[in-house]
């Protein structure tokens, strides 16, 4: 009697496994990368971006949405106090994504968004602690952009703003 209760049980579980699946993964709109240029600062652009929509299964060589991403750093004096007891360097980003749509050559989104980031720098540039530093903000600036642009990312509707040449 036991095992038959247990392989009701087993068999009731089963039921409710089989139900439930994941139906939100199931027409995704996925979306293709372009060429991104800008060397160094363009292929940390490019990886962050394949493996963020790779990893919510949004990526495919075949869509029809190409996504057209730059980005930008620029680097500044930021100046804190009045008293300028320690230097610091701002480094700002700044991403522009442009979703294009492959079937009516237009542009069915735009993203544009900065983000900044500051450090305290030594004196001299002989250190390679203000370069690792810069380097290091800069890719995470990268990564947030990019975070931020797949949080804000909708589905494309039917029309397009403007016609892309």
């Amino acid at each position: 009697m036991f095992k038959i209760r247990l392989l009701i049980l087993l068999l009731i579980s089963f039921i409710f496994l089989s139900c439930a699946k994941d139906i939100h993964n199931q027409n995704r709109i996925k979306y293709s990368l372009d060429y991104i240029g800008g060397e160094y600062d363009g292929i940390i652009l490019k990886n962050l971006f394949k493996n963020n929509l790779l990893s919510l299964n949004l990526y495919s060589n075949d869509s029809i949405y190409i996504l057209r991403p730059t980005i930008h750093h620029k680097s500044s004096l930021f100046i804190t106090n009045i008293d300028n007891t320690s230097d610091r360097k701002k480094v700002n980003s700044k991403l522009t994504v442009e979703v294009i749509d492959k079937r009516f050559k237009c542009v069915a989104q735009s993203f544009n968004e900065s983000v900044s980031q500051f450090y305290i720098f030594a004196e001299s540039d002989k250190y390679i602690s203000n370069n690792r530093a810069e380097k290091k903000i800069k890719e995470e600036n990268t990564e947030t952009l990019i975070k931020e642009f797949i949080n804000k990312l909708k589905k494309p509707e039917g029309f397009c703003k403007k016609i892309y040449e």
